[in-house]
């Protein structure tokens, strides 16, 4: 297992990338690695961190402004080969069809349930893990 993952966090909300922060603690669960956070508030931000390489998954803000992470996460999927896999924090249930549009691998709805999230977190860092071995 490798000792660290990196995930950056997508959300023009302090207070969101704090849930989500917060949610994950160290490591989201024990057979995954600590955890590292680069956090962006602009989807330029997330673009260049992409280039930069390193990022193992991502956590888009579907509420963000002035581009949402449902349509930033369809971007990255359509221009980035091998985008890392993407954990979409939704609104509402409802809106579950919009995160399959955008191709994430995972959904969750805000508020950040921590149980709720930590589970989809770890989830995508083993099938990440799995995929790169």
């Amino acid at each position: 297992m490798q000792a660290t993952a990196t995930v950056l966090v997508y959300s023009d909300d302090a207070n969101t990338r704090e849930q989500v922060r917060l949610a994950t603690g160290r490591r989201p669960a024990p057979d995954v690695p600590l955890v590292e956070f680069v956090e962006c508030a602009t989807p330029a931000a997330v673009l260049t961190e992409l280039d930069r390489g390193g990022i193992d998954v991502c956590v888009l803000d579907g509420e963000a402004v002035p581009m949402g992470g449902m349509g930033l996460c369809r971007q990255l999927k359509d221009e980035i080969f091998n985008a890392p896999p993407v954990l979409l924090l939704m609104g509402r249930p409802q809106d579950a069809w919009l995160a399959t549009w955008s191709r994430a691998e995972a959904a969750v709805t805000l508020p950040v349930e921590p149980v709720e999230f930590a589970g989809a977190l770890a989830s995508l860092l083993r099938r990440k893990a799995l995929a790169g071995a």
